[in-house]
């Protein structure tokens, strides 16, 4: 590239598809790599896919699935976010936000006041800076063959309308998290 060119800013792409073959390309082929496995839970797969491509390679990734839930007494439905990744080796680029911000301007197409993600406790002062509100009750969401349980993770919340009602109370996924 010659010097008086500036480099192309990374773009966010939607993904047909997000497969644990892109997974690898972006955080290796190491056992847990989003550090959750101990929680002992069960995850649905993402609907929606958006992704960050340096040089051909997936480098970064943010998933979406619309999902019911019940906040206190009222039943509503939520964006959840999940599966967000970005290579080790090109952290520090602000693609987590890139990549984050496309994938809530699709979010707020799509009806629900929220979105919502779970995170380990290290990356809960990242998603601060990127907008998130860590939520001060237990969530409870659904597992295969047993009651529902209480997340272990730290949940995460952002408004995806600046009409949007503050969330509180009780926190019920009524589904899988994603």
């Amino acid at each position: 590239m010659p010097e008086n060119q500036p480099p192309t800013a990374p773009a966010v792409t939607r993904l047909p598809s997000y497969t644990k073959t892109d997974q690898d390309e972006i955080l290796g082929t190491g056992e847990d790599p989003f550090g959750v496995a101990g929680t002992g839970l069960t995850w649905l797969p993402k609907e929606d896919h958006f992704g960050v491509r340096l040089d051909g390679r997936l480098v970064a990734h943010a998933g979406l699935l619309r999902l019911p839930v019940a906040i206190g007494d009222v039943e509503t439905e939520v964006m959840g976010v999940g599966g967000v990744a970005v290579a080790p080796d090109v952290r520090g680029r602000g693609l987590a936000r890139l990549v984050l911000a496309a994938a809530l301007d699709h979010a707020r197409t799509q009806g629900p006041a929220h979105a919502l993600l779970f995170c380990r406790p290290p990356l809960v002062a990242l998603y601060q800076r990127l907008g998130w509100h860590p939520l001060d009750t237990d969530v409870l969401v659904e597992q295969p063959g047993s009651a529902p349980v209480t997340m272990p993770l730290r949940t995460m919340v952002t408004p995806l309308h600046a009409t949007a009602p503050r969330m509180s109370g009780p926190v019920r996924l009524y589904s899988l998290p994603m």
